[in-house]
């Protein structure tokens, strides 16, 4: 099974698509509102859960949501059309990073999507190029809850300077010309709860189709994935969400 099917599996239960509860996409959102008309956009948006969030916030607005996987924006077409959003949300095949950038969104949103940028600096820059100027950037990002040990290192694939400590991060942003106005540092309890909603959501399914080519498989990547996040980057890979506003 390719990686976005899977991907889209795994976010089944989680659609949020981040280690972050969805009382605190809401707090994050009314931080970072910006009125009733807000045009938004969302780079790597998945299924689109915190655009379309956004457009609850901002109720003559109109969003725009951008990502490669063809399961996850069938997904967030069907949620849009769900709660009767589907006229307010256009959803983009593409990638983020070659979006034409007319430097007039109110908001623009790139949580655990800083990858496709190439990291959380270039994100900063290019994903920034879309904001006007009283705008707001909100962007999640992984950082060293504490120093990486090896089994961490491993487990991720990566080595320390991946990611910097929650310190660098506000160091990065200032140094882009960003200022946090707003940060959440998502807790233990949500870690958890996104990590066995994304493990659990590919046992469920690989469990209710035994007969599918791809059931051992799945159930295989669902088993790596948690024996990789319980030994390895628990309680050391930390996740925030920063409210960003020009410096």
């Amino acid at each position: 099974m390719d990686r976005q099917r899977l991907s889209s599996i795994a976010h089944t239960h989680h659609p949020i698509a981040a280690p972050v509860s969805g009382v605190t996409v809401n707090r994050l959102l009314r931080r970072a509102d910006r009125g009733p008309a807000a045009r938004i956009l969302d780079l790597g948006c998945g299924q689109a859960a915190w655009s379309l969030q956004a457009l609850a916030h901002s109720p003559d607005g109109h969003a725009d949501g951008v990502d490669l996987n063809p399961y996850a924006l069938e997904r967030a077409a069907h949620a849009a059309e769900e709660r009767g959003l589907a006229d307010r949300i256009t959803l983009h095949q593409r990638d983020a990073r070659r979006y034409v950038a007319d430097g007039d969104h109110d908001l623009v949103l790139c949580v655990g999507s800083t990858h496709a940028f190439g990291g959380f600096a270039d994100a900063l820059e290019l994903a920034g190029r879309h904001v006007n100027r009283d705008g707001v950037l909100l962007v999640g990002e992984g950082f060293w809850e504490t120093p990486p040990t090896e089994a961490a290192l491993s487990a991720l694939s990566t080595t320390p300077d991946e990611f910097t400590d929650l310190a660098g991060l506000a160091d990065a942003a200032a140094k882009a010309g960003w200022a946090p106005v707003y940060a959440h540092v998502s807790e233990p309890a949500e870690w958890d709860d996104y990590e066995w909603s994304w493990t659990g959501s590919l046992t469920g399914w690989a469990l209710d189709n035994p007969g599918h080519p791809d059931a051992a498989q799945v159930l295989d990547a669902a088993r790596a994935h948690r024996d990789q996040w319980l030994r390895g980057y628990r309680g050391v890979l930390g996740f925030v969400t920063l409210v960003l506003r020009r410096g």
